[in-house]
């Protein structure tokens, strides 16, 4: 699956949606074509990427048919993510929601209702997969990123007035999304190891109950100061008690008004039984061997206002300071799916869109959601898989030939890691000693004006 990505746009789009369940061939050629044209010009808008009026009205038929919805579109890629994940290895599943803000258009029907209340647009709510490829001395996983096991795109609307706890708890939840993506899929083969990895908005019951039914690991940041059912006691008073061990650093990236750093932290670990809460019907059983880690920020630079502090509840064993390191490895690869909302929103302008119609916006990001896929994965590769070919064998001749007349050959030929780093020359990459690896956005943009330059040469030949 991985060679698609960086497979010319049309071909990408024909094995992501050339096998969408949309009821006739002909609206699957037009998703083909429409999703050729965003991966080629990703801007968020119909109209830049379909200059012409045929080819755009052509378009607005295809995301207004009934058959054609979020899901159908992105079918196809489920599928192929899922049967990646299940070969023999080790995956994380990681799991978050971004909201997308439409508020901005207050012609278009159908939005839902986001934030404090009064912002318009949809709740997307994402599982990517990621094939570990390795771990580093330090315990952190490098990935291969397969693409979306699962993804929701949702309008909220406010709850009722008046509800009741027990009514609230009766009905279908927003909270009901979390750890949806394993009960859909169901268990992992023999010989594959799926790692759950969310948020504090995933330190739900159901979601840790989920995990534990269908044989999946997790690593959950706690949000809240559960019940312990064994030992008697809290979670956050009893973790605390626990014996530490050892001391780690973790990267800790920029926020607003506070500067990225390493940050040193100590290691504590402990198992427990979580208490069962009450839902209709009566009181859950407990959750029976959860570890809980807690990784606290010591000596913070003066200045911090919020030291790192993360309690995480997970089934893997952390009985060692290697297994302890290991799950803090994978919270902190959490980030990937950060990265890809950054793709989202800030490579292929998800938001930007002017459609009317909330059902029609909702076809048009379940095609944006899987190019911003491509985008990430570039970045990746040449990360997890430096020294390897893997991109350079679906990208063909006459893209090499252009990047080396334009650069020339790298030293160690074109692997990943040359191949990437060259593409994101083309986009404004320096590529100094200092620069480190290129980010995204010039990778992205490297893309763009690589398929230019084909095209140009291809222009000059006929």
């Amino acid at each position: 699956m991985c060679n698609t990505f960086l497979s010319s746009p049309d071909q990408w789009a024909q094995a992501e949606f050339g096998f969408a369940p949309l009821g006739d061939t002909r609206r699957n050629k037009r998703l083909i074509k429409v999703a050729t044209s965003l991966a080629a010009n990703p801007g968020g808008t119909l109209p830049q990427a379909l200059p012409e009026w045929a080819e755009l009205k052509a378009a607005y038929r295809l995301l207004n048919q009934q058959r054609v919805t979020f899901e159908r579109i992105q079918t196809p890629h489920w599928e192929r993510t899922l049967q990646a994940s299940r070969q023999p290895g080790e995956y994380l599943l990681i799991e978050d929601t971004t909201v997308l803000d439409f508020s901005l258009r207050p012609g278009c029907e159908g939005l839902g209702v986001i934030g404090d209340g009064r912002g318009r647009g949809f709740e997307l709510h994402s599982t990517l997969a990621v094939r570990i490829e390795g771990w580093t001395l330090e315990q952190r996983p490098e990935g291969t990123l397969l693409g979306l096991l699962y993804q929701q795109c949702c309008a909220p609307r406010p709850a009722p007035k008046g509800e009741k706890r027990g009514e609230r708890l009766s009905r279908a939840r927003r909270s009901d999304k979390w750890a949806q993506a394993i009960r859909r899929v169901g268990r992992p083969p023999q010989e594959t190891h799926w790692i759950y990895c969310g948020d504090r908005e995933s330190d739900i019951y159901e979601a840790i109950q989920t995990c534990q039914q269908h044989g999946v690991d997790f690593v959950v940041r706690s949000c809240q100061d559960r019940r312990l059912a064994e030992p008697a006691g809290h979670l956050r008073e009893t973790v605390a008690r626990a014996s530490r061990l050892g001391r780690t650093t973790v990267e800790v990236r920029a926020r607003a008004g506070q500067p990225a750093r390493t940050a040193i932290v100590e290691v504590r670990c402990v198992q427990v039984a979580l208490d069962g809460p009450w839902r209709p019907g009566g009181m859950r059983p407990p959750l029976a061997g959860v570890g809980v880690v807690e990784v606290q920020e010591v000596d913070a630079p003066e200045g911090v206002k919020e030291p790192l502090h993360w309690i995480l509840l997970t089934s893997l064993p952390c009985d060692t300071w290697a297994q302890g390191q290991r799950i803090v490895g994978c919270y902190t690869a959490r980030w990937w799916i950060e990265e890809y909302h950054k793709a989202l929103k800030s490579g292929v302008k998800v938001e930007e869109s002017q459609l009317e119609q909330a059902s029609r916006l909702e076809c048009l990001i379940a095609i944006l959601a899987v190019v911003a896929v491509r985008l990430l994965h570039t970045k990746m590769l040449a990360r997890s898989q430096p020294e390897t070919f893997e991109a350079a064998s679906s990208f063909g001749k006459e893209m090499l030939g252009l990047l080396e007349r334009k650069l020339g050959r790298p030293k160690g030929g074109w692997n990943n890691r040359n191949l990437i780093r060259a593409i994101a020359r083309i986009g404004g990459f320096i590529g100094r000693k200092s620069d480190g690896e290129p980010g995204w956005q010039n990778i992205w943009r490297g893309w763009q004006r690589l398929q230019w330059m084909c095209a140009g040469a291809n222009l000059m030949e006929d």
